[in-house]
C-alpha cells in the first residue's frame, strides 16, 4: 500500500497594502508579513520602491543602525522618486535641512541645540500652558453634548503648544491652525499628505512666515525655541537661517501631527474598550497617575500615531532580516508592526494599559529618537485625563465602522471622531 504525501497547507496570498480598507485596519495584513516577508519589497502608492520592516528586532537594529542613512541624497531611486520622499514641499521651501534628514555630525549638532528647548524642567514649565489650552478647548464645546473631538480638540491642542513653544505670537496661531489643516485633509492612502500640491502651498506659506519671524526674533528676542536657535547661531553655533528655519519647521511638523493621532487613536481605542476605559477613570478619581502613564505609553503601542518610521537609505550593502539590501535602497521600519510582535510582547493584539514591560517603538529608537517624546506624553496625558474626568461619559457617536481613517505612507490617525456626552452647564 502506497502512502500519500502529506498534505502542505497553503501559504494564505500576501494581503493588498495601502488600500482604504488596507488603511482602517492594517495588523492583519503587519501580521502576515511579519510571519512570510518580515522584510519586504515593495512598490509604493508613488511609485517608488522601499523595504518594509516589520519585526520587532529588525526593526530596533534598523532605527539604530547607522548604515541606514536619514539623508536623501544616498537614495538610489531615479530622479523622479527623489521628490516622492520625505515631507512634500520641503525640498522646494529649503527646508531640508532638519534632523529627519541628515546624519552625525550634523544631527548631533542642531539636536544639541534643540534639546534645549524639551529638558524636563521646561516640559514642566510648559505643563501648566497645556493644561489650560485643554480646558478652553474643551469649554468650547462642553455645552453642546457633542464634539468631534479631532477637529474641535485633538487638532488645535497641539498646534496651538506649538506655537507657543517656538515663540509664534498668539495674534498668528490661527494662520498655523490653517496651514496645518492644509497639510491634513485631502491625504490618499499610501501618500504621504496626499495631493502635493496642496502641501506644498501650506509648506512654502510656512516657510514663508518662519523667515519673517526669524528676523522679527533676532530683532526682539523672547524666552521661546526660536530665539534660543538664533542665539546659539549668534554665539558661534554656525546655524544658518535655512537650519533655524528648518528645524523650527520640522517641530511643528513632527509635533503636531503626531499628537493629533495620539489624542484621537488613544480616545477611540479606549472608546472601544469600555472595561479598561472604566479602570482609568476610577483610577483618576482616586487621585492616582501610574495607570495614566503607563496607559498612555500602551495607547501608543497599541494603535500609535506614527504607522512606519521616517525614510531611511542604505549607505553600503547590508543584511537585515536575512535580506540582503543594496546600497542606496530606501528602508522603512513599520512602527505599527513592530510594536504587536508576538515574538516581543505578551497578546500584543489587546489593549492592556498597566502593561509594564512595553518598550515599544512609538518614539523611534538609537540617535533619532523623538526629541519632542517628554511634551509629547504630558500633551497626551493631559489631553486624556481631562476628557475623560471632564466628560465621564463620553462616547461615540455612531457606528465605528463609518469612520475613516486619514491616508499616509508615516502618520496613522482619524479624519473625525464625533462623540457625544452629558452637557455641560457654565
Amino acid at each position: 500500500m502506497r502512502h500519500q504525501p502529506a498534505s502542505v497547507p497553503p501559504v494564505t496570498p500576501a494581503p493588498e497594502l495601502f488600500t482604504w480598507e488596507f488603511a482602517t485596519d492594517p495588523y492583519p495584513a503587519y501580521a502576515w508579513l511579519r510571519e512570510h516577508a518580515p522584510v519586504h519589497r515593495t512598490a509604493l502608492p508613488s511609485g517608488v520602491e522601499a523595504w518594509l520592516v516589520t519585526r520587532y528586532a529588525d526593526a530596533r537594529q534598523a532605527l539604530a543602525d547607522a548604515r541606514l542613512s536619514k539623508n536623501p541624497t544616498h537614495h538610489a531611486g531615479p530622479a523622479h522618486a527623489k521628490g516622492k520622499t520625505g515631507i512634500p514641499g520641503e525640498r522646494k521651501a529649503e527646508l531640508m535641512t532638519h534632523l529627519l534628514n541628515i546624519d552625525p555630525p550634523d544631527h548631533t549638532r542642531l539636536r544639541r541645540l534643540v534639546s534645549k528647548a524639551f529638558t524636563p524642567r521646561r516640559v514642566a514649565e510648559f505643563a501648566p500652558r497645556v493644561q489650560e489650552l485643554t480646558d478652553r478647548l474643551i469649554d468650547d464645546f462642553a455645552a453642546k453634548g457633542e464634539a468631534d473631538l479631532i477637529h474641535d480638540f485633538a487638532f488645535p491642542l497641539p498646534i496651538y503648544a506649538i506655537c507657543d513653544l517656538l515663540g509664534v505670537p498668539r495674534e498668528d496661531q490661527d494662520d498655523f491652525r490653517d496651514w496645518a489643516g492644509m497639510m491634513l485633509r485631502h491625504s490618499k492612502p499610501g501618500h504621504s499628505g496626499g495631493p502635493r500640491g496642496g502641501v506644498g502651498r501650506a509648506v512654502k506659506k510656512i516657510r514663508s512666515y518662519l523667515a519673517d519671524l526669524i528676523h522679527r526674533k533676532r530683532a526682539d528676542p523672547g524666552d521661546d525655541l526660536i530665539s534660543g536657535l538664533i542665539r546659539a547661531g549668534d554665539h558661534g553655533e554656525h546655524l544658518t537661517e535655512n537650519e533655524a528655519a528648518a528645524m523650527a519647521f520640522i517641530i511643528l511638523f513632527a509635533g503636531f501631527e503626531t499628537t493629533v493621532n495620539l489624542i484621537g487613536n488613544g480616545m477611540f481605542a479606549l472608546l472601544r474598550h469600555p472595561g479598561q476605559r472604566a479602570l482609568l477613570q476610577r483610577s483618576l478619581e482616586a487621585g492616582e497617575t501610574g495607570l495614566l502613564a503607563t496607559g498612555v505609553e500602551e495607547l501608543l503601542r497599541y494603535d500609535g500615531p506614527v504607522e512606519l518610521a521616517t525614510w531611511r537609505y542604505a549607505t553600503e550593502p547590508l543584511t537585515l532580516g536575512g535580506q540582503r539590501i543594496a546600497t542606496g535602497d530606501a528602508v522603512l521600519v513599520v512602527l505599527a508592526a513592530a510594536d504587536r510582535d508576538p515574538e516581543r510582547f505578551t497578546d500584543p493584539d489587546t489593549l492592556d494599559l498597566s502593561r509594564r514591560d512595553n518598550q515599544h517603538l512609538g518614539y523611534g529608537h538609537g540617535i533619532h529618537y523623538c526629541l519632542g517624546a517628554p511634551l509629547a506624553r504630558v500633551e497626551g496625558q493631559t489631553a486624556l485625563a481631562t476628557l475623560l474626568t471632564r466628560l465621564p461619559d463620553v462616547r461615540l457617536a455612531g457606528d465605528p465602522a463609518d469612520l475613516r481613517w486619514r491616508g499616509g505612507l508615516i502618520m496613522r490617525g482619524l479624519r473625525t471622531l464625533p462623540v457625544q456626552f452629558t452637557p455641560l452647564s457654565g
